[in-house]
Formats: structure tokens, sequence, C-alpha cells
């Protein structure tokens, strides 16, 4: 997967054009307007994008088909948005209320894309319900349901972490494939046709920390994967547990 240079975000033209002077950076607060249901429902036929940034499980608990789940919780909120929306998109936020879609916009500054969000739903996902509008949901597993999944019906698991952590300790019977190669990048198209999983399986996905997994999550049902669980607390759960795992050689590196 690209070995031989760092995979560039898609959002990169957009802060070098910003750098350059090409493109005028944000200098006074950016405020995120209010939308309908009406109007997010129109914009997304228009061809925005949705960013949810609340937490995994809210967003596992219900969300706007479509959405692409980055925590405004994450340190690198904004850096993963860049990874996960192509250049110069527009953009819709979902967020937990007003506040959080003001802070959402402000952090996404750092790297220029406050300019493309055209504004949050107004009421968030509250409101989205209140007009009768459909939600869909992710289930939620711990490690421990995840490893008597595995022994008793082939569940399959799709790491998505970076090849370095992978290497560190991952599940036996895991596939890998960060998840910022699931959608195109700059000069790297989205790899996520070269998983080796079919759409109809039962697939946990994994991180860290059950983050990035969610994000995976929210882009593979875009992708029409079916059967997709969250896997709570990562691969630092699955540590902490105990559970066996294998490194990067193939050797069993915490028992």
């Amino acid at each position: 997967m690209q070995e031989e240079q760092p995979l560039k975000p898609a959002n990169i033209l957009n802060i070098v054009a910003i750098n350059q002077g090409k493109r005028p950076s944000t200098t006074a607060t950016p405020v995120a307007k209010p939308l309908t249901v009406a109007q997010v429902k129109d914009l997304v036929a228009a061809g925005h994008h949705i960013i949810d940034a609340r937490s995994s499980a809210e967003f596992g608990s219900g969300h706007i088909p479509g959405a692409i789940n980055v925590q405004l919780s994450s340190s690198e909120f904004e850096q993963r948005v860049g990874w996960m929306i192509p250049d110069n998109a527009p953009i819709i936020l979902i967020t937990k209320n007003d506040a959080d879609a003001q802070k959402a916009i402000f952090n996404m500054v750092f790297i220029g894309m406050d300019q493309f969000v055209t504004g949050y739903l107004d009421g968030g996902v509250e409101a989205w319900m209140d007009a009768g509008e459909p939600l869909r949901t992710v289930p939620q597993i711990d490690v421990h349901t995840l490893k008597h999944k595995l022994s008793t019906n082939g569940l399959q698991v799709l790491d998505v972490r970076e090849s370095d952590e992978w290497d560190e300790g991952h599940i036996t019977q895991a596939h890998l494939m960060p998840y910022t190669h699931l959608v195109p990048q700059i000069t790297f198209p989205a790899q996520i046709d070269k998983l080796p999983l079919d759409k109809e399986q039962s697939v946990a996905i994994t991180c860290a920390t059950g983050k990035r997994s969610s994000t995976a999550i929210s882009v593979m049902l875009k992708n029409g994967y079916k059967h997709l669980y969250n896997v709570t607390g990562g691969m630092e759960a699955w540590e902490k547990a105990g559970f066996e795992m294998m490194d990067g050689e193939g050797q069993i590196c915490n028992i």
C-alpha cells in the first residue's frame, strides 16, 4: 500500500494553496450557520458531505444515513476530516449541540476547511428524528463479546490502524487496511474494493480505542457493507484483557 512515500491527504492541495497565498486563510473567528432539516436534505441531494462529529457511541445509537463519523473529541479531529472529505467538497456538520458546531468549525480553520462548511443541522439528530427522517445504527461490541464470537461463529475482523500499530500487536484472524485507505487521497485511489470481505459478511472493525473504527464503519456503510460492529475500546481494551495478539512477524507477542 504505497510503501515508497507517505500518504498525502485529499485536503493537501487546499493547505498548500493557503500556504502559498493562492487561497485566503480565515482571520476572523468562523461561525457555523444553523440549517433546517429541509435545507440539509436539499444540500445532501446536491452533493454536500455530512460529518457527524459526535462520539462513536452516539453515532452508533443513531445517525443520518451516509454521514461520516469523525469525533470532535479526537485531538486529530480536523486532520481526520481532511483525510475523509475530498478537496473543496462542501460540508454539513452534525453535532451534539450548537457549541460543538462552533468548536468544530473553529478547529477546521487550522487546515483551511472551515471555508467549506455550509452549516450545521440545528437541533441535531433529534430534529432529524422529529421530522420523521430515517436513522441508521451501528452495533457496539466489547472485546469480550468479540473474543466469544470469534471462537463460535467465525466473525471477520478488520483492523484500520496504521501498519506500525498493527506490527506491534493485532488479533490473529484480523485483516489490515488503514482507515485512510478506504477513501481516495491525492495520487492514491481508494482501496476499499480490495478488502477481502464480502459485503454480506458480519465484520467487527477495530482500531486503538474505537474512534477510527467508527469512522471506517461509516465509510463502509456508504459502500454497501451491511453487518458491521464497532469494537469499543479497540486494541487497547483487547490487550488489557490479556487476549492473544500476533506481531508483524507472525509471532505471538503478549503471552
